[in-house]
């Protein structure tokens, strides 16, 4: 049910009840995301499992995680990616493929705007960087976020 605005002539806002399950829906969707990152996932299919509008959830997705759910979809791509890249035993375009991205120049596009660096030179950064760091660590250290993207150039490890 929705509760009348104070102050706004013939708008809505949402319940506690309702933001309450609001919330619930954008975890699953959140959690969705992570689980299945790799498969072929879009925000109209993440919408309908959610049962709201593709727009509904983007809107009420970036309000609650501070990005909306495609951009979420792909950092988390980028994040698996770098762990691959790391890894150094697969090409630039295996290693898109086994995130889920389809073209290998939206993935590498992607991957520059929040590495720094595009996906091949990370790899060569990598292999020079010193092995001493538990993978753990390391992917702490070089976790993309989104919110703060990244320079143009940006050490791998210290």
């Amino acid at each position: 049910m929705l509760a009348q605005r104070p102050g706004a002539t013939g708008c809505t806002a949402p319940t506690d009840r309702q933001h309450l399950a609001n919330l619930v829906w954008l975890r699953r969707v959140r959690d969705r995301i992570d689980r299945e990152f790799a498969l072929p996932l879009d925000v109209e299919a993440l919408a309908r499992g959610a049962h709201m509008s593709t727009g509904h959830l983007a809107r009420h997705f970036k309000l609650a995680y501070g990005e909306p759910p495609y951009s979420y979809l792909m950092t988390r791509r980028v994040e698996r990616a770098m762990a691959l890249l790391r890894l150094g035993d697969r090409s630039v375009t295996e290693v898109c493929f086994a995130v889920g991205c389809s073209s290998l120049g939206t993935f590498s596009t992607r991957f520059t705007e929040l590495v720094g660096m595009s996906p091949s030179a990370y790899r060569r950064q990598a292999r020079l960087a010193p092995a001493s760091l538990p993978p753990c660590i390391a992917k702490q250290v070089t976790r993309p976020v989104r919110n703060r993207e990244a320079p143009a150039v940006r050490a791998l490890l210290p």
